[in-house]
């Protein structure tokens, strides 16, 4: 066992954390965190072989997760808690669904919303996320003093947004609640101190959440429409032929506010950052569609949405020779193996000839393979297609300050991307 000694919960590695897995990758593939009964992965090799083992490597990591809000509510006054008591009594318990679930549970809740993701139903779906991606990219020069516009505030965030809401099926009054609510349930993944009023803030808006989709819910059972909210309202476990539960639905549901927003919005705002440090790339990615799908799986890899989700050893076993105790818990680092040079050549370059670009790990991979896949893809490639077609001279705003990651151990994304550009 190596004695190298890497912190991943630094403001600075938070921030940039690649200096570190370039260390672990080299020194320490799997690499324990006793304090957390964790073993982080950065590997692509290990990754991928930890994904394919689903019966040692269970994805029913609710432990971890939990453990992570107890130790948030440690953190917080006695006050403090004492409200999200309060809250919490009302809030309904989700249970696992299909994120921190293992076949064939996890296959039975993902069938349900499957059909709404297939190829031709994202096809389907074009002109209206066009529409959105035009609208935005209106609203954004619309927006623009002087030259310079946060890209992240008026494009990157509400195109997904608003896309993900559109398909959920959230009315058009709710829509700045479910943007502010939204946006909250996201945070719960960057394992990030928060302060009193953010932790009570963040259950208000949690539970506020709930009292609204039950109520669409409800709505939807009634009067049927094309949404995924009809689709769980109406749909039946086939194993045990009952409808789902409040819980059931709500699960699911928030899994798609995070997989449909976030990290769709994180991954707008890091290929931008990269337009506009490679001005070469504006020239040859615009008007080719080839490229500009290249363009979007290099800018996931090096900038992974999701740097990475933890898994839940079942038996002693060895991962790289290393070896792991039924009960403990790995950490798969996607933002890891995707900088991974034994894996990728020149990785920390965006290469728009990388050929097997697709085999980078920002959706994951096997059965839990990123059900949005598809939708995320087709709004970034419809999206940089379009911007790159109205605007150019892309550039940093040479009076804001450099652009940086929020500190965020799952999460990574840009809080703001000031830019300047000239109309085409």
């Amino acid at each position: 066992m190596s004695n190298v000694a890497v912190d991943l919960f630094t403001s600075e590695t938070l921030i940039d954390p690649y200096a570190a897995y370039a260390t672990l990758r080299d020194e320490a593939p799997v690499y324990p965190i006793p304090a957390m009964n964790l073993h982080v992965v950065t590997r692509y090799d290990l990754i991928r072989e930890a994904i394919k083992d689903t019966e040692t490597f269970s994805s029913r990591f609710e432990a971890f997760m939990e453990a992570t809000r107890q130790a948030g509510l440690a953190s917080a006054s006695e006050q403090a808690r004492a409200k999200l008591a309060e809250i919490g009594k009302e809030m309904i318990p989700l249970p696992a669904t299909m994120l921190t679930l293992d076949q064939p549970e996890h296959t039975q809740y993902r069938s349900l919303v499957s059909k709404l993701f297939t190829g031709s139903e994202v096809k389907r779906a074009e002109p209206q996320v066009q529409a959105v991606i035009d609208s935005a990219l209106t609203q954004m020069l619309d927006a623009t003093v002087s030259g310079a516009v946060d890209f992240v505030e008026h494009f990157a965030f509400p195109v997904p947004l608003r896309i993900i809401a559109d398909r959920l099926g959230i009315p058009e009054a709710d829509r700045d609640f479910f943007d502010e609510a939204a946006t909250a349930a996201a945070s719960t993944l960057r394992m990030a101190p928060l302060t009193d009023e953010q932790q009570v803030r963040r259950a208000q808006l949690a539970l506020d959440l709930q009292r609204l989709l039950c109520r669409l819910i409800d709505e939807r059972r009634a009067e049927p429409r094309t949404d995924m909210i009809t689709i769980l309202a109406n749909s039946k476990l086939e194993q045990e032929d009952r409808p789902l539960t409040y819980g059931e639905a709500i699960s699911i549901l928030n899994q798609f506010l995070v997989a449909g927003h976030e990290t769709t919005a994180s991954t707008f705002g890091w290929g931008m950052l990269a337009l506009c440090q490679n001005p070469g790339l504006e020239a040859e990615l615009r008007g080719n569609e080839k490229l500009i799908r290249t363009f979007v799986e290099e800018v996931l890899r090096i900038e992974s949405p999701v740097q990475g989700l933890p898994r839940l050893v079942t038996r002693d076993t060895e991962l790289g020779g290393y070896p792991l105790k039924a009960g403990e818990m790995v950490m798969l680092r996607f933002g890891a193996g995707n900088r991974d040079e034994r894996q990728f050549d020149g990785p920390e370059q965006v290469n728009i000839h990388r050929e097997k670009a697709g085999m980078q790990l920002a959706f994951g991979s096997g059965v839990h393979h990123c059900i949005g896949a598809p939708l995320a893809r087709q709004e970034l490639n419809l999206g940089f297609a379009t911007l790159l077609d109205h605007l150019e001279n892309l550039r940093l705003d040479s009076t804001a300050e450099l652009p940086q990651a929020e500190p965020s151990f799952i999460l990574r994304n840009l809080p703001s991307l000031k830019i300047q550009y000239e109309r085409r």
